[in-house]
């Protein structure tokens, strides 16, 4: 196995998605840094920080330059950062006299960071429209099914009766949220990075906060306050996102794994002859989209405590804290990307046994209803003697495999109406009413469409 499945050819269909992979391969790394060198260099040249002339030659250059890949792998091996490498292979390329005036002003991180956020801006877009179409699909399958009866399951045993197109908008309810998140995130994250040698910009003279709105403009980004080399809460703020989103993924996973169990048999992820099947088993349809969608689930809430200790940082430069986030921050977009991936594949292939939904909630034999039967009774009765009443019957009906509404009815004269406590479809509360407050919500954002 490779040392992380995200970037093995064998373990990256489960574990990676290819748009995510390349936005962080090192091609793309190193075009990202190339990009920015180059809009550093036209919005000095447009303020007059460096000859225009100079400045337009460099962004010429930069334009096709093909960087050597193995000179900045032998660079970042030496310098334990890649631009030294990189800014060496551009001043080589441009004639003697712009060769002085290319990364001017700029240090290291500058390049890395704004890179680095071009990349996520692209990211966001990738996983915001893979997060949308798991809610289209989520809230089309909860349409479907509003009115598909099926046990509700409290502690993991029998409760009330729900709709399990409730239950598929409990899943849809917190999506919502994450895509009103991403929006709240993004102005705090897309924000260039300049700040020179300490945060001060002094390379740069006075010039130094023109340049930053300048480059900022120039490339599409944000302001910040001030540079953030040791400021990294936006980069945790992302990490948390990707968790959360990943997370409640995994909440729907664990849900359905469970509801496939063979003793329930309520779903299957695929009607796809083959899928999940055994090397020895013939019979298995192993969950296996639940399964990697917990799977990225899990590692990504066990990474982000890696990208809270990189919040850490000393002073005005870091010395560690910065490389924590290039091994973790990419392995959780990748590993948020294929949860989502996986997620639409579940909303566009589960199967839905509703039969079977209808005959286990029959054979409960109506202990779905016993606190249908307590609120009934409890006027006549009082509560104590009908809790005590349903629970006596209970016992007894699971024993001898009574139906409980019929037990419980033979023991008392109460005036109910007996016809209704046996049905379970009247006893589902206000779960159509909550399933259209999470349907307008969702058909609200998903009319809306996402930043470019």
């Amino acid at each position: 196995m490779a040392l992380s499945p995200t970037d093995s050819h064998l373990f990256g269909a489960l574990f990676s998605d290819a748009e995510m992979a390349e936005l962080f391969s090192d091609a793309a790394c190193i075009r990202s840094w190339l990009d920015v060198e180059a809009s550093l260099a036209r919005v000095q040249g447009r303020l007059g920080v460096i000859p225009a002339e100079v400045a337009q030659h460099i962004d010429a250059v930069l334009a096709n330059l093909p960087i050597d890949p193995d000179g900045v792998r032998a660079g970042i091996a030496r310098d334990g950062v890649p631009i030294a490498a990189l800014v060496a292979q551009v001043r080589q390329a441009v004639d003697p006299e712009a060769a002085p005036y290319v990364h001017w002003g700029a240090t290291t991180q500058d390049v890395m960071d704004t890179g680095l956020v071009l990349r996520l801006r692209a990211a966001l877009r990738v996983l915001e429209n893979l997060l949308g179409d798991v809610m289209s699909r989520l809230a089309e399958m909860t349409r479907v099914h509003r009115t598909t009866l099926m046990p509700g399951r409290t502690h993991a045993q029998h409760a009330v009766p729900i709709t399990f197109g409730l239950k598929v908008a409990g899943w849809l309810a917190p999506l919502i949220r994450h895509r009103r998140r991403l929006a709240e995130l993004r102005p705090r994250l897309l924000v260039v990075q300049l700040g020179g040698a300490a945060g001060t910009l002094a390379a740069l003279d006075q010039r130094g906060p023109d340049v930053l709105h300048a480059l900022a403009d120039e490339l599409g980004l944000g302001v910040p306050l001030l540079p953030w080399h040791t400021q990294r809460d936006s980069l945790a703020e992302l990490a948390g996102w990707l968790s959360l989103v990943s997370g409640s993924l995994g909440k729907m996973a664990q849900d359905l794994i469970l509801l496939a169990q063979s003793e329930v048999d309520e779903v299957h992820e695929s009607s796809e002859v083959g899928r999940g099947s055994s090397s020895t088993m013939p019979q298995k349809h192993n969950p296996v989209a639940s399964e990697v969608i917990l799977a990225a689930a899990r590692t990504n809430a066990t990474l982000l405590g890696a990208l809270h200790h990189a919040l850490v940082q000393e002073h005005e430069r870091g010395t560690h804290g910065w490389q924590m986030e290039w091994m973790v921050l990419p392995q959780m977009l990748a590993l948020t990307a294929a949860a989502l991936r996986q997620a639409a594949f579940l909303g566009r292939h589960l199967a839905v046994d509703v039969e079977r939904m209808r005959r286990n909630v029959a054979d409960s034999q109506g202990m779905l209803l016993a606190e249908a039967l307590r609120l009934a009774l409890a006027p006549h009765l009082g509560a104590d003697a009908a809790r005590q009443l349903i629970a006596e019957a209970g016992r007894i009906a699971r024993r001898e495999g009574f139906h409980l509404v019929e037990l419980v009815r033979s023991r008392t004269d109460a005036p109910v109406d007996w016809a209704i406590l046996r049905d379970e479809s009247t006893y589902l509360g206000a779960a159509d009413a909550f399933i259209e407050r999470v349907l307008a919500e969702a058909a609200d954002l998903l009319d809306t469409p996402p930043p470019s």
